[in-house]
């Protein structure tokens, strides 16, 4: 889809990245067991969606403080979503190479979004 106008996130290759885990995240646990569904399931879909979602909602602020304060809450969000592929992979959920797969991803995206941070954090007066 092309538009007239970009908002600043959607600019953002740290914010397009997380939008691909929750399209991932969506899509695997869409396998799980039913009665995961409003508990596993939806822990993973919302932390997933945290992430992106506070990448968006910090780009909008106007004070690089407020920024830095909301790519924090991304950065944790995305340690969430970790210990939540740690949780499928207990249970058998997901097999090592998809947590693997997973892992590779959060890991990448969390060396992002503590750069955005940190980008931030150095602008602050």
């Amino acid at each position: 889809m092309k538009y007239d106008y970009s908002f600043s996130f959607e600019k953002l290759g740290t914010w397009q990245d997380a939008r691909g885990l929750v399209k991932l995240v969506y899509s695997i646990t869409a396998d799980f067991p039913k009665h995961e569904i409003y508990g596993l399931v939806s822990q993973m879909r919302r932390a997933a969606s945290s992430i992106s979602s506070n990448l968006s909602e910090g780009s909008g602020r106007s004070s690089t403080k407020d920024q830095a304060h909301f790519y924090q809450i991304s950065y944790s969000s995305n340690l969430e979503l970790l210990n939540h592929f740690y949780t499928a992979l207990d249970l058998s959920y997901i097999d090592e190479k998809t947590f693997e797969k997973l892992r590779n991803l959060v890991c990448a995206l969390s060396f992002k979004i503590n750069a955005l941070r940190k980008s931030r954090i150095s602008s602050t007066p």
